[in-house]
């Protein structure tokens, strides 16, 4: 007979779960046992709940789906905080907890882990907000909410909350229950949809489209592709939507930020006649701080299930039947982009003894990046200056922009690597400040084999925090000073290359080292206090009025 777990695991493995991030814990002994003794999906230890789940939403980025572990009590409430950016970034993880066993429930027992009043169902109502659906799994009830909480986290691709009590987690199922289909386009819809953005852009003598995660998150990428290439429509990209589409294409014009940066894209893209947000989201950090202006009478928007097209909103429209159906009926024309000189970036200069400079910087980590490399951008200053530089093909960018949790890079960076290709290198770039919060995480890397290239970026305290507060220099912006390349080695990773360069000499020669070093690698980058890339000194500038209401 199969036991709970076993079937919750048997059907996480069938949508793609190989690995579960976690920490084990006695009332999540039996969920643990399973993962560990079952033949297809694999435990993999973190050293707290709250990686663990970063590490899962790293996993899910790469892999499309990823799932985390926890004890009741004290360990979910550790890793909500990664469960919430999750849902923030809309990734389906599958969050399994393990729960005290039904008579102790029953009595309202004072056990471990509780806050000691005999309510046993209060932190799952903490969860209720940041999953999308949840259920605590019995002999009987599992096989169908287990399709249910499946169905649930693909179609929304958000989180989904799983509690097993001790006791129930190893009883047989109970019955049985089909997959949920996923869900199906009304045609009507779709074709009433397909006009009406065919005959917007029929009329339209410009137009741009802005690819969004959304896109990424439902593993559409290559249907916005063939969409482009069908009709030729030219695309920009947003803050957190870098790397949804290849950026090396003649289709791609540049970064879109609003007012703060690349004038010469803004204007393209507001002043066109139409605008397709394909499932990108107008937050803060996408639009330049709300500074972006898009004419709702000229834009078109496209999510997972719905498409609003001049006023309109087409329900029960799937993101990839209506790329498909655009694709097979949309001419092909030749759509105008922006003048060569709205896109340009700066190269790589400097030399020898110079100091390291946002300038010098950033170009060389573009021109250190490979092809189908997944690079993984602290929220901050590093990945602010990141965004504007090109990746190569088959790359793609990882950048918790929404959510921004402090420290969530370092453990998405270990789940990203879980989840990677052969032929795939994770490069984290991480600033120190964030760093500090979870760098005990770079010892799984150690642990499972891993060689990623690590750089991380010293400018003396949380620099990205000194540019927004009023007063850079206060105290609280200050951090212990480490010694960086000595962690690696102190945290069981072997054999790595590591470095510290202040100078471009120095930082060249290490990335020419690490580039063909064939273990992971560690380069801790120096830079002046206040080095930072153009985005954050617009950022700085304005705070005062972008914010304000």
């Amino acid at each position: 007979m199969t036991t709970v777990i076993e079937h919750v695991l048997n059907r996480l493995r069938d949508i793609g779960v190989k690995h579960v991030f976690g920490v084990p814990g006695d009332f999540a002994f039996p969920i643990d046992d399973g993962i560990a003794n079952h033949p297809d999906v694999a435990w993999v230890g973190s050293c707290n709940e709250l990686n663990a789940a970063y590490s899962a939403d790293g996993y899910a980025r790469v892999h499309g789906v990823g799932a985390v572990c926890s004890t009741y009590g004290v360990g979910e409430l550790s890793a909500i905080n990664g469960i919430a950016g999750a849902y923030t970034e809309h990734l389906p993880v599958f969050h399994l907890v393990g729960m005290p066993a039904m008579p102790v429930q029953a009595h309202h027992s004072i056990v471990h882990h509780t806050l000691g009043n005999g309510e046993f169902n209060l932190f799952q109502k903490m969860s209720e907000s940041v999953v999308c659906a949840g259920a605590i799994m019995t002999p009987q009830n599992t096989a169908a909410e287990t399709e249910r909480l499946i169905a649930a986290a693909l179609y929304h691709r958000r989180p989904v909350y799983m509690a097993f009590p001790s006791d129930l987690a190893t009883m047989p199922v109970v019955g049985t229950a089909q997959p949920i289909p996923a869900p199906a386009s009304d045609p009507a819809q779709v074709d009433a949809a397909v006009q009406a953005i065919s005959d917007m852009l029929g009329k339209a003598g410009s137009a741009c489209v802005l690819p969004g995660i959304l896109v990424s998150r439902a593993e559409l990428g290559d249907d916005l592709q063939r969409l482009l290439d069908a009709t030729g429509l030219p695309f920009a990209t947003m803050f957190s939507d870098k790397g949804v589409l290849e950026e090396g294409q003649p289709s791609f014009v540049g970064m879109y930020d609003g007012k703060l940066l690349n004038e010469g894209v803004r204007r393209f893209v507001e002043d066109g006649d139409v605008v397709i947000l394909a499932g990108t989201l107008m937050n803060d950090f996408n639009t330049g701080a709300f500074t972006a202006h898009l004419d709702p009478g000229r834009t078109i928007d496209i999510r997972h299930h719905h498409v609003s097209v001049d006023g309109m909103t087409y329900q029960s429209v799937e993101m990839k039947d209506l790329f498909s159906a655009l694709a097979d009926k949309l001419p092909r024309k030749q759509w105008p982009r922006p003048a060569a000189e709205a896109t340009r970036l700066a190269t790589a200069g400097g030399h020898g003894d110079d100091p390291i400079t946002a300038e010098t910087l950033y170009p060389r980590w573009e021109r250190f990046l490979k092809p189908n490399d997944i690079v993984v951008a602290e929220t901050g200053t590093a990945s602010m200056g990141m965004a504007f530089y090109r990746l190569p093909k088959g790359a793609t960018f990882q950048n918790q922009t929404l959510w921004g949790s402090i420290g969530w890079a370092t453990p998405a960076a270990v789940g990203a690597a879980m989840a990677a290709r052969d032929d795939q290198r994770v490069v984290l770039i991480t600033g120190e400040g964030s760093h500090q919060l979870t760098a005990q995480e770079i010892s799984q890397f150690g642990r499972n084999g891993q060689h990623p290239m690590v750089f991380v970026l010293n400018n003396n305290g949380y620099l990205i925090e000194r540019m927004l507060c009023a007063n850079p220099d206060i105290s609280y912006n200050d951090l212990a000073r480490w010694q960086y390349p000595k962690l690696p080695e102190a945290l069981g990773c072997k054999d790595w290359f590591t470095a510290r360069v202040t100078t471009l000499a120095e930082l060249d020669q290490a990335m020419d080292a690490a580039a063909s070093a064939g273990t992971g690698c560690y380069i801790e980058v120096v830079t002046a206090t206040y080095e930072v890339p153009p985005l954050v000194t617009q950022l700085h500038e304005n705070v005062a009025t972008l914010y304000s209401t």
